[in-house]
């Protein structure tokens, strides 16, 4: 058709011109209906399954709408699907030998799309990368970090690499590093610390707090006290349960100590000679 047309030089017969209203009527109405088509059966997908699911299926969706809509409007134009399937075959050849790395993170995003090792709105880690999941594509993965930067993950890069995901179930533990001095009693210690997380709301009573006595320090007896929360309160418990424990040790009179340290010179050497200098109200410095 587009070449008759360009042969001829009739641009406004009546049947060219019924022709070009068919293709502008469908690319108007066809583009928008994908994209509507597309977002309702998004949102169904995402009321029975997962905002990820419900992703894939609104862009698998559209984009297949929207083939469709290419395939009318070139047949409108008389151009032979045959001709064009071949010509894209031996471009689609080309294309693959040129973005092989483009193949492989393709190949990549449909296994993770698959396995489903997070979704989106999840927090996880990907080396140093943390972040919230904000989409799952078939070539990357992007990722909101805490400070609010976009970070591209390629697919590739996520299926070689370990991937840590925070919030996958629905509790989280939260484990708290303490050191107090050795004269403590650790079994007065360990009373202490249940019932300050048995007050704070946000800690969960099943399961119950774990307490462990981890090892004989430098200049403490460190012990681990850990509790569990549900994921959305992990940060608002770790940051509470902490200072109410400072609070409580003040209160109990429970020493948390610094590192001490200790020098020592040998037995045949003399002992190191310790100075105290005191300031007079003169200015002068009196040993």
């Amino acid at each position: 058709m587009i070449l008759a047309v360009f042969k001829s030089g009739d641009w406004f017969s009546a049947e060219h011109l019924g022709t070009a209203a068919r293709v502008v009527l469908i690319a108007g109405l066809g583009l928008p209906l994908a994209k509507v088509i597309a977002l309702g059966l998004g949102k169904f997908v995402g009321r029975k399954f997962s905002g990820q699911s419900a992703m894939i299926v609104r862009k698998l969706v559209f984009y297949a709408l929207v083939l469709v809509c290419m395939v009318m409007v070139l047949q409108e134009l008389g151009f032979h699907l045959g001709t064009l399937l071949g010509a894209a075959g031996i471009v689609g050849i080309a294309l693959g030998f040129a973005s092989q790395t483009s193949v492989s993170n393709i190949i990549s995003g449909v296994f993770l799309i698959s396995e489903r090792p997070f979704e989106v709105g999840d927090l996880i880690q990907v080396g140093t990368t943390v972040g919230t999941v904000m989409s799952v594509d078939l070539l990357s993965v992007k990722v909101r970090a805490f400070d609010n930067r976009f970070i591209r993950i390629p697919n590739e890069t996520m299926l070689k690499t370990e991937v840590v995901n925070f919030t996958r179930f629905p509790l989280r533990r939260v484990d708290l590093d303490i050191g107090v001095a050795y004269k403590e009693d650790p079994q007065r210690v360990e009373d202490i610390l249940r019932d300050v997380a048995a007050h704070n709301p946000l800690c969960l009573d099943e399961p119950e707090p774990v307490f462990m006595f981890r090892r004989f320090g430098d200049s403490a007896l460190e012990l681990m006290f850990a509790v569990w929360a549900v994921k959305a309160d992990f940060l608002a418990l770790r940051n509470s349960i902490m200072r109410e424990i400072k609070t409580r040790f003040d209160e109990e009179g429970i020493e948390i100590p610094f590192p001490h340290r200790t020098l020592y010179t040998g037995a045949v050497t003399d002992p190191m000679p310790v100075k105290i200098v005191e300031s007079n109200p003169s200015g002068e410095n009196a040993l």
